[in-house]
């Protein structure tokens, strides 16, 4: 239980991270609400709510982003709190601010944390303002015309960034600065597109580094503590699919130093509830990459090795509790992976699929966070991740058999996942090492090609199909004319 605060939560958010939040509400002995579009009536997280609103929009996702919308329905249904996920509104400091204003707790940072460490310009201003590492930078602000002089003094290579950018998008590495020009204009108008803010702001790329990020928490008496570590290095289009704690490539000191970091920047931001403090790691330096100033995709690997429950935290800390550990209370237990389990198609540069769920089989005895059901359907609507697989085990070695075991009995018919690339990506022997980071799968594009059966494999295949056919079928049942001309007679 929690203080009582409030009763009820409603969460603002779909799929596998709205189940995840209904259970813990459930657990801690609250009332889970949850707003759904049309298009997820009969999704897992819906049936599990106990009060469940249905919201419109022009679009499922618009649906999802109306805050005004949300914040009606919560009034309406009487929500204490409504938990936003990660995603959608998560990092809106708007919504924040009229969630707040509404007289319903959110589940987040406040508003004003949100502008301050979700803007990345902003963010990294006031990281390099108070000392910590930040890597050589410009930044656009409103100096559209120096912009580009100032970025080829930083030299390449470069990656631009929207400065409200996320998910990879509008993010481009800039090898040749004769092209920088062009690049600029296309990073700027994704950025538009995507974000409906164009400011950009470039920094040095360093080439094959580790994607390392720290989890942090604060409450509203001023505690703050880190988590430890994950591993986020594998990703394609910069986008995480397979992530771990702890890290493979820090030694004992390197982890020490980059979580104090980390929380030496959530203190400075007077930062309450769950966050994430990302970097740049190469050579032995690291640099402040970003906030999150949310819960993140990857937080199970953390609750893996820490035995802590983040959402439980999460709501406790929203309902003005304090930290109910200290830095010294938090220590990590064996090693987790969290495999991103998508609907896409590898040899198709990753291009998203869709299909019915015809059958459904998580693997057991292993954690599986979904939002799907069989007799379901991924369409082309949202986000193409179905299932988050998490194995955690006393070693890396250990929870890596364990994973590629998860995913051999894992069973999701109807539409071609990415099951098959994450095995051989488990398989892979710098993988196997640890000696990984973000352009791994970039310079193994042999990993993407799904093999081909073998000729005793392929028959096989046919032979099933085959007797699928109707034609088929009938064919094989049908009784001969002659026998069947013999009517009832016996011998």
């Amino acid at each position: 239980m929690i203080s009582q605060n409030f009763h009820s939560v409603l969460v603002a958010n779909r799929g596998e991270i709205a189940v995840r939040i209904i259970r813990t509400v459930k657990a801690l002995g609250l009332t889970p609400m949850i707003v759904y579009h049309a298009a997820d009536k009969d999704t897992p997280a819906v049936r599990l709510a106990s009060i469940a609103i249905e919201i419109t929009g022009v679009t499922p996702v618009a649906a999802y982003l109306d805050g005004a919308q949300i914040i009606a329905k919560a009034i309406a249904a009487g929500a204490g709190a409504i938990h936003p996920g990660y995603g959608f509104l998560s990092e809106n400091a708007g919504f924040a601010r009229a969630v707040a204003s509404a007289g319903i707790v959110f589940v987040g940072p406040a508003a004003e944390t949100i502008d301050l460490m979700g803007d990345k310009i902003r963010a990294r201003n006031f990281v390099a303002e108070r000392g910590f590492p930040v890597a050589p930078s410009a930044i656009e602000d409103d100096d559209r015309q120096s912009f580009a002089a100032r970025a080829r003094q930083v030299g390449a290579p470069l990656l631009i960034k929207p400065s409200a950018g996320g998910g990879g998008k509008g993010m481009r590495i800039v090898r040749d600065l004769a092209v920088l020009d062009d690049e600029i204009l296309r990073a700027r108008s994704e950025g538009q597109r995507y974000f409906g803010d164009g400011r950009l702001y470039v920094e040095r790329y360093v080439e094959r580094p580790r994607h390392i990020e720290v989890q942090v928490f604060g409450d509203m008496h001023g505690n703050i503590v880190h988590l430890f570590e994950r591993e986020c290095s594998i990703q394609r289009r910069f986008q995480k699919i397979i992530e771990e704690s702890p890290s493979p490539g820090l030694t004992a000191a390197e982890r020490l130093r980059i979580c104090e970091v980390a929380a030496g920047i959530a203190r400075a931001a007077n930062y309450c509830n769950a966050g994430t403090i990302e970097f740049i790691y190469g050579a032995g330096e690291f640099y402040f990459l970003e906030m999150n100033t949310r819960l993140q995709v990857e937080h199970p690997v953390t609750e893996e090795v820490t035995g802590i429950d983040l959402v439980a935290e999460q709501l406790r800390v929203a309902a003005g509790e304090k930290l109910r550990f200290r830095q010294e209370d938090i220590n990590v237990n064996g090693h987790a992976i969290e495999l991103r389990l998508y609907a896409e198609d590898a040899a198709r540069d990753f291009a998203p699929t869709t299909g019915p769920i015809l059958a459904y089989r998580p693997p057991p005895g292993i954690r599986v966070d979904s939002g799907i059901a069989e007799g379901g359907s991924v369409t082309a609507a949202f986000d193409p991740m179905l299932a988050k697989v998490i194995a955690h085990a006393p070693t890396r070695a250990a929870a890596i058999a364990k994973a590629d075991k998860a995913l051999s009995d894992f069973v999701l018919l109807g539409c071609q996942t990415n099951a098959g690339f994450l095995r051989r990506l488990l398989q892979d022997p710098d993988f196997i090492k640890g000696d990984i980071h973000t352009g791994l799968i970039a310079e193994k594009p042999e990993l993407m090609a799904e093999p081909s059966p073998d000729a005793a494999t392929t028959l096989q295949i046919l032979a099933v199909a085959a007797l699928s056919l109707r034609a088929i079928i009938d064919a094989a049942d049908a009784v001969p004319v002659l026998h069947s001309s013999i009517g009832e007679w016996r011998n």
